[in-house]
């Protein structure tokens, strides 16, 4: 029973094999890379044209931070920054705070720290795909720019937004947030903050509490992973990032909308 297509971009040889073989014992259908130049031929992310789609479509990409030719931070920013949304796991023997902050605000979601293992790794993917199959936003043929924001005027909502903040309206049923009148996209993980936000606007939400709501109780991993989606929203909602009006910091207790 295939669970999932998984990409394994490493570079150390025993550990590719290792993973990939524990992964297919799982049920996974799982491609290996060696190297980020070879990941990004397979994924299409610099296609010569725009109707190019990718050769592989995978369900979760199992990245390694220090990766010939192209490097895994590169790699998964310009994945993030092309729109998408897919889990990235990402590997390194590097585990500091910083190491770990660093790999989240490119655009990682869970960091794992070698040596691991194997059944904590099997573990992680299988969080990363089941929260990842709980929302699936749909695609959009819409050309996008760095900040993630659609100008599709034409195309927006005629009804009233089901969830409302001022310039925020949220639409549940189409999975469609437009700010100032202008749709913006948003990954699963930013759009299940906002919509919390948005049910429960003035309450302050703290870091454990948004892990528990959004990312579940089985996350594994770094409470930052909360601060960093949290920048990620504000740099599409609010006009000024660095002075939010919308997602507030209450300092010792977390976050509140408005």
């Amino acid at each position: 029973m295939n669970l999932g297509k998984i990409l394994l971009i490493e570079d150390e040889e025993l550990i590719r094999e290792t993973v990939a073989l524990a992964l297919t014992e799982e049920g996974y259908d799982v491609t290996t890379v060696a190297d980020g130049k070879t990941a990004l031929e397979i994924l299409r992310l610099n296609p010569p044209n725009q109707d190019s789609t990718p050769e592989l479509q995978p369900d979760l990409v199992i990245l390694d931070l220090m990766l010939p030719n192209i490097n895994g931070l590169d790699l998964c920013r310009l994945l993030r920054r092309q729109g998408s949304t897919v889990p990235i796991l990402m590997l390194s023997a590097k585990g500091t705070e910083t190491d770990r902050v660093v790999g989240l605000e490119v655009g990682a979601d869970d960091y794992l720290t070698k040596p691991f293992g194997m059944r904590e790794l099997v573990a992680r993917c299988r969080a990363l795909l089941r929260r990842q199959h709980q929302f699936q936003p749909p695609s959009s043929t819409n050309n996008t720019h760095n900040s993630g924001s659609i100008v599709v005027p034409e195309n927006l909502p005629k009804a009233s937004p089901s969830l409302s903040y001022q310039d925020i309206g949220m639409y549940p049923e189409e999975c469609r947030v437009i700010v100032r009148n202008v749709e913006i996209n948003l990954s699963p993980k930013e759009y299940k903050i906002l919509e919390l936000f948005l049910r429960h606007p003035k309450r302050v939400w703290s870091r454990d509490q948004l892990l528990e709501r959004v990312w579940g109780h089985d996350f594994i991993g770094d409470s930052k992973t909360v601060d960093v989606h949290i920048r990620w929203l504000r740099e599409k909602l609010e006009l000024d990032p660095s002075r939010p009006i919308h997602l507030v910091t209450v300092r010792g207790f977390g976050y509140r909308l408005g």
